[in-house]
C-alpha cells in the first residue's frame, strides 16, 4: 500500500513539525498569522500552509514581498550596492 502523505495537519501534529507549543501555534491561528480551518471543535491546518511557514514553497503574495523589498532595497542602497560590486 502507497504512503500517501495527509492533507490536513492538526495543531499538535504542526506544534511538534515547528517545534513550539501547542498553545503558541492555536494563538498563531486565533491571530491569522496561520491559515486553518475549523472542524467541529479542533482546527486542520493544510500541509501547503505548512510548507510555505518552513519556506519549502513560496505563494504568489510571498514572491510579491520579495519583489517590493528587492526594489526599495536597490531604490535606497542603488549605489553602494554599485560600488561594492566593483570591489
Amino acid at each position: 500500500m502507497k504512503n500517501i502523505q495527509k492533507d490536513y495537519l492538526s495543531i499538535p501534529e504542526v506544534a511538534k513539525l515547528l517545534h513550539i507549543s501547542r498553545i503558541a501555534v492555536f494563538n498563531k491561528v486565533k491571530n491569522g498569522q496561520i491559515k486553518a480551518i475549523r472542524i467541529g471543535r479542533a482546527y486542520a491546518i493544510a500541509r501547503t500552509t505548512l510548507d510555505r511557514i518552513l519556506g519549502k514553497i513560496l505563494g504568489q503574495e510571498d514572491k510579491r514581498e520579495i519583489d517590493r523589498a528587492v526594489h526599495r532595497t536597490v531604490a535606497e542602497y542603488g549605489e553602494t550596492l554599485k560600488l561594492l560590486g566593483n570591489e
